[in-house]
């Protein structure tokens, strides 16, 4: 006999056929508190001429914003890949048995975690200050290739380099935390099977550890989204850089400003629907749903403390 069918067999028949929840008060007096500060805060923003919601409107499609927004969305994109590539590389590297290995990469995350973007940036926007050149050539002989810095760190190049190397030392402490999520009775396990050090990363490893990677790296990925507007400085043409270029004109700051954060907040409500269905291809099959079997445990429980 089964669990489903032992727990049929034994159910009381006497039970309640209507289960009586009980009042939470405090939520529906929760409730209408926030309702009422949400019409205050709205119709105080509606009915303020100060916000200027035409312009908002009239700004918000603008070429000009359009193309910042496009902007944003490369540079994001970008420099997210080339992060999540380096911080692969060096969570790898941080679990190396080599310490010269776990050394290099425990340096360049504390390195790039300790220098704030905006510092990153200027320096590598002001880098042909240091070197007015650069060359490629055989150590202690004669260079082979030179060319101008400023030819090859560009204003875009400074923003998606900075990005990279910052966001890669998180990138690689996110993944390492997946990693060492994974027990370790699971590489144990697929080496007595004979499984290579490489298919077990792939086959066994990753596809466990990306449940834990998954939600703090899309975090990330929205960090980074926000994050774009710091290369505002260094005159990178992204979203919030084109917003100013035109209220410094019109001298309509509030609503550029607003076209600004609705931009960003559609961003970071697309990433999001975009973590659920991510989220939920790598937990599939371990997700509890409720069974026949445990609802009925749980009205046996609620029968027997009638």
């Amino acid at each position: 006999m089964t669990i489903s069918e032992h727990v049929a067999a034994s159910e009381p028949t006497d039970l309640p056929s209507r289960i009586l929840t009980r009042k939470h008060y405090g939520n529906w007096v929760a409730g209408v508190l926030v309702a009422v500060l949400v019409a205050l805060a709205l119709k105080s923003a509606f009915t303020n001429e100060n916000f200027s919601w035409p312009a908002f409107g009239h700004y918000l499609f603008s070429p000009a914003v359009l193309a910042g927004l496009g902007r944003t969305v490369e540079l994001a994109v970008i420099a997210m890949a080339l992060s999540i590539v380096a911080g692969i590389i060096l969570a790898m590297l941080r679990q190396s048995s080599s310490k010269v290995l776990n050394a290099v990469s425990g340096a360049y995350i504390w390195l790039f975690r300790a220098t704030p973007l905006l510092v990153l940036l200027l320096l590598l926007y002001n880098f042909a200050a240091l070197y007015p050149q650069l060359s490629l050539g055989i150590p202690f002989g004669p260079d082979l290739v030179t060319v101008e810095t400023n030819s090859v760190i560009t204003v875009a190049g400074a923003a998606i380099i900075g990005l990279t190397l910052h966001e890669a030392a998180y990138c690689a402490e996110i993944f390492r935390a997946g990693l060492i999520s994974v027990e370790q009775g699971q590489r144990e396990a697929a080496e007595a099977l004979g499984m290579s050090g490489r298919l077990t990363l792939r086959r066994i490893v990753l596809p466990q550890a990306m449940r834990a990677i998954v939600p703090p790296l899309t975090n990330q990925f929205v960090n980074v989204v926000k994050t774009t507007s710091i290369v505002s400085v260094i005159s990178m043409p992204e979203l919030l850089y084109s917003a100013q270029i035109i209220y410094a004109r019109t001298y309509e700051t509030i609503p550029l400003l607003l076209v600004v954060t609705f931009w960003y907040l559609v961003l970071t409500a697309v990433l999001t629907v975009g973590q659920h269905y991510v989220e939920r291809h790598f937990n599939r099959g371990h997700e509890t749903m409720p069974t026949a079997a445990s609802r009925k445990l749980s009205r046996l429980a609620l029968g027997a403390g009638q």
